[in-house]
């Protein structure tokens, strides 16, 4: 049975570097991964940041990686007007399975064979798909300690039971999730960049407030080293649960209601944005002018690339420019920063908000950055709107009563009502700001989809709302 390499002592330091044998690789396999941000676009060049020997068999690496066909743009972060490119550059992180002979069962996560350097001859693979690797990472989170680089911690009020199999899920995401025996699961962040990462800040802070719609961390993965990072977080796992995203759409092909699903939502949002004022007290209030500029700054940047969007322009900026002096509504605050169906899971009549991440494309210290909560809901409101687009023909009612639903339960715990006549300019804005964002979105990524935004347009622009 084929056996895993154990290195010999001096590889990691080899005087042709790991990356002679990994280079090459790693240019071809890195493009073809879902969380890869340079997708589709050349690796120019590549450089190890850190390489740690996790367990006999198993690399973890930090890559930094330079993308062609970006100008503009420096160190992976763009600048406010090209707030939709991607990014020039990224780190990422890799466990690398490293075996003498190829593995017939793990040959999609076959990554080849290097020719040179180090690991010449070897079979490399991504380790996240073998169940030993995923084993043993788990045994690493169990007991609390430090591996080069690497620091290994948890909550030690919650124990976690050992000899749990693991199942990589398939999802297409931007970070990769293994659920160990329907108990816990594990993300494990693929780009990562310097700093705490919300999903592990955010869900321990409301934890620490009593909030139970967001499950708590229980181990969490970082490095130390070359700067401080969070690399992956485990938490309870939700056998029971489904994602809204799922249920609004099994919903929408039985012909039932959803709106009594959407209000209770609505509700536990509300609940989650009052323990954030908590948890993260800024008292700050909108800063309505310098929004109105970013918000305007993004629609000329997505008009100039999509032909489709530069007949309604002039009538959407109406909308961020109304900003000024609308409703100030609730006070900026930290939010989710990308909520919709997805982000939702619901566990017999109880609803849960997950993947506090924010949009891995932005700096982290712009993702912590207070906002306002009107965001997350504008956000929620149009994943109503994409879910009733799923099916022909579309169901422009069923979205509209979700919409209502959700925004009333909203208002119930939150005592703020994003409906009402003089808030009504605040949550356009934010609408037709994702909208924006969606129409570049789809046109960059999903032609196909490009009618769902585009609707949302023309209602935003056309009649205001």
């Amino acid at each position: 049975m084929p056996k895993t390499a154990s290195l010999q002592p001096g590889t990691l330091h080899h005087p042709a570097g790991p990356l002679a044998s990994l280079g090459t690789l790693l240019r071809e396999w890195l493009p073809r991964q879902r969380w890869f941000a340079g997708k589709d676009r050349p690796v120019t060049d590549l450089r190890l940041l850190s390489m740690t020997e996790l367990f006999p068999g198993c690399l973890h690496l930090l890559v930094h990686a330079d993308h062609a066909g970006v100008a503009g743009h420096h160190g992976g972060v763009p600048a406010p007007a090209g707030a939709f490119a991607p990014p020039a550059s990224d780190c990422y992180q890799l466990l690398l399975g490293v075996r003498r002979e190829p593995v017939p069962r793990l040959h999609r996560a076959f990554i080849g064979r290097p020719e040179e350097g180090p690991l010449a001859g070897l079979a490399v693979y991504d380790a996240l798909c073998d169940p030993r690797s995923a084993r043993l990472l788990l045994d690493r989170l169990r007991t609390p300690g430090a591996v080069g680089p690497l620091r290994f911690e948890a909550d030690p009020s919650v124990p976690i039971p050992g000899g749990l199999a693991p199942r990589l899920l398939n999802a297409e995401q931007s970070n990769s999730s293994i659920v160990y025996g329907d108990a816990f699961i594990l993300k494990v962040f693929r780009r990562i960049q310097p700093g705490v990462n919300p999903d592990l800040e955010v869900p321990w802070a409301l934890a620490r407030q009593g909030c139970s719609r967001v499950p708590a961390p229980v181990a969490w993965l970082r490095t130390a080293e070359p700067e401080e990072a969070t690399l992956g977080v485990l938490q309870p796992f939700l056998p029971d649960a489904a994602d809204g995203w799922t249920l609004a759409l099994r919903a929408l092909a039985a012909g039932d209601d959803f709106t009594a699903q959407a209000h209770q939502l609505g509700q536990a949002t509300a609940e989650v944005h009052l323990a954030l004022a908590d948890a993260f007290p800024t008292g700050r209030h909108r800063q309505t002018a310098r929004t109105a500029a970013a918000m305007t700054e993004r629609l000329e940047a997505a008009a100039q690339s999509v032909a489709a969007l530069r007949p309604y322009a002039a009538r959407l900026r109406t909308a961020f420019a109304a900003l000024v002096s609308c409703d100030a509504g609730p006070p900026a605050q930290r939010i989710h920063g990308d909520l919709h169906l997805g982000q939702v899971l619901r566990a017999g009549r109880e609803w849960f908000v997950i993947d506090f991440e924010g949009e891995p494309s932005r700096p982290l210290a712009e993702r912590r950055l207070a906002e306002s909560p009107v965001r997350d809901v504008a956000g929620m409101l149009r994943s109503f709107d994409y879910a009733a687009r799923q099916r022909r023909p579309w169901r422009p009612e069923w979205a509209r009563r979700c919409r209502e639903a959700y925004c009333a339960g909203y208002a119930s715990r939150a005592g703020w009502d994003p409906r009402k006549k003089h808030a009504h300019a605040l949550l356009r804005a934010y609408e037709t700001d994702r909208a924006v964002y969606e129409v570049l979105y789809e046109a960059r990524h999903r032609p196909d989809w490009l009618a769902v935004p585009m609707a949302a347009i023309e209602r935003l622009a056309v009649r205001g709302g």
